[in-house]
């Protein structure tokens, strides 16, 4: 199982951000799907979760501004970022949990790509 991340980058406060997430080895559409962030000092949060019914939630500090998506042909989760602020600023990870009904139990993890936002 592999998951690749991709589209970071740095952008002014304000600007958008289309974050992708390659799966490889499993049968993505049954999986729970994820994005978290960590900023240098903090800890990880989630963001953005996509159960395998395509059900998703927030939190509420990026509701109204991300939206998290998934092409279950092309094996990619997606996460656009508009309206994005000096506090967005952080790696984002993407991750995986099996048990498909977002459980909590992510067990396969991206590298990371970084969003830094500018103000």
């Amino acid at each position: 199982v592999q998951l690749v991340e991709s589209g970071g980058g740095s952008v002014q406060s304000g600007g958008s951000l289309r974050l992708s997430c390659a799966v490889f080895g499993y049968a993505y559409s049954s999986y729970c799907m994820g994005w978290f962030r960590q900023a240098p000092g903090k800890e990880r949060e989630g963001v953005a979760s996509i159960d395998s019914d395509g059900i998703t939630m927030y939190a509420d500090s990026v509701k109204g501004r991300f939206t998290i998506s998934q092409d279950n042909a092309k094996n990619t989760l997606y996460l656009q970022m508009n309206s994005l602020k000096p506090e967005d600023t952080a790696m984002y990870y993407c991750a995986a949990d099996p048990s498909g009904i977002c459980i909590g139990e992510y067990n396969y993890w991206g590298q990371g790509t970084q969003v830094t936002v500018s103000s």
